[in-house]
C-alpha cells in the first residue's frame, strides 16, 4: 500500500520474505562483528515474539467466534469430511515429523536452557484430567495463558449462543472484529525483519555459530517436512 513516506514506499516495494532475508544476514553481521550491539538488538526480538504471543490468542478466539456466529442454519457446513481430511493430514504431518527427527536429529544450543524446569506426566490418568481442565478453563485466564483448548471451546460455545441468540448487529460487530485482530496481525508481522535481525544478532552474540549451524540444520529438515507434506503427502490425500 503506497504511503505519503518515500521510505516505507520502497520498503514496501520489498517482499516480506527478502526483508526476512536481509534482516538475517545483518543480524549475523552484527552478532559477529560487534557482540555488544546484538546482545542490545535482542529486545527487538523479545518485542517481536511478544507481539505474536499476545495477539494470537485473540485472533484464534475472534475469528472462529465470529466464524461460527456467521454460520445460517440449514446451510450445509460439510464439516465432517473437513475435520476427517484434518485429522489424517494432522496425524500424517505428524508421522512425518518425528520419522524425519529420528533420521535427523539435531542439538540445538539454548541459552538459560538451565533454568527451564519440566515435570513430565505421570500417566495417561493425569494427561487427560489436565486435558479436561483446560477445556472448562475461565475464558479470561486461556486467553492470558496462550491455552488454546480452553480458548477454541470458548469461542465455539459462544460462536453458537451468538448465533441463536445474537441479533444481525451483534454478529456483523463479531466480523468486524475479527476483521481489525487480523489487521492487527498483519501490522505485526511487517516487524518480523526487525524481530528476525534482533533474535539473530542476540543468539549469534551469546552462543556463536556453533548455534546457527544447528538452527539451519533443523531449517532444512522442517523445510524438507513440508516439502514432503505438500509434493507427496496432500497430493495422496486428495486422490
Amino acid at each position: 500500500m503506497a504511503s505519503g513516506n518515500p521510505l516505507l514506499n520502497a520498503i514496501n516495494r520489498v517482499s516480506l520474505v527478502k526483508q526476512i532475508a536481509i534482516g538475517l544476514i545483518l543480524g549475523i553481521v552484527v552478532g559477529w562483528v560487534a557482540p555488544e550491539i546484538g546482545l542490545a538488538a535482542g529486545l527487538l526480538g523479545s518485542l517481536f515474539v511478544g507481539a505474536l504471543k499476545a495477539v494470537a490468542p485473540v485472533l484464534v478466539f475472534v475469528l472462529v467466534l465470529s466464524a461460527v456466529a456467521q454460520h445460517q442454519k440449514g446451510n450445509e457446513a460439510h464439516i465432517k469430511p473437513i475435520l476427517v481430511l484434518y485429522l489424517i493430514g494432522t496425524f500424517s504431518a505428524a508421522l512425518i515429523a518425528v520419522v524425519a527427527s529420528m533420521a535427523f536429529p539435531t542439538d540445538i544450543v539454548l541459552a538459560h536452557a538451565d533454568e527451564i524446569s519440566t515435570t513430565p506426566p505421570s500417566g495417561i490418568i493425569e494427561v487427560l484430567k489436565t486435558l479436561l481442565m483446560k477445556l472448562v478453563s475461565n475464558p479470561i485466564g486461556a486467553l492470558a495463558e496462550a491455552n488454546y483448548i480452553g480458548i477454541l471451546t470458548w469461542a465455539l460455545v459462544l460462536g453458537a449462543a451468538l448465533r441463536h441468540h445474537g441479533s444481525d448487529t451483534t454478529r456483523q460487530v463479531a466480523a468486524d472484529l475479527a476483521d481489525t485482530v487480523s489487521t492487527v496481525v498483519k501490522w505485526v508481522i511487517k516487524f518480523a525483519p526487525v524481530g528476525i535481525f534482533g533474535l539473530v544478532a542476540s543468539t549469534i552474540a551469546e552462543t556463536g555459530f556453533a548455534a546457527l549451524a544447528s538452527y539451519a540444520k533443523l531449517l532444512a529438515v522442517l523445510l524438507g517436512c513440508m516439502l514432503f507434506i505438500a509434493l507427496v503427502v496432500n497430493p495422496l490425500i486428495v486422490w
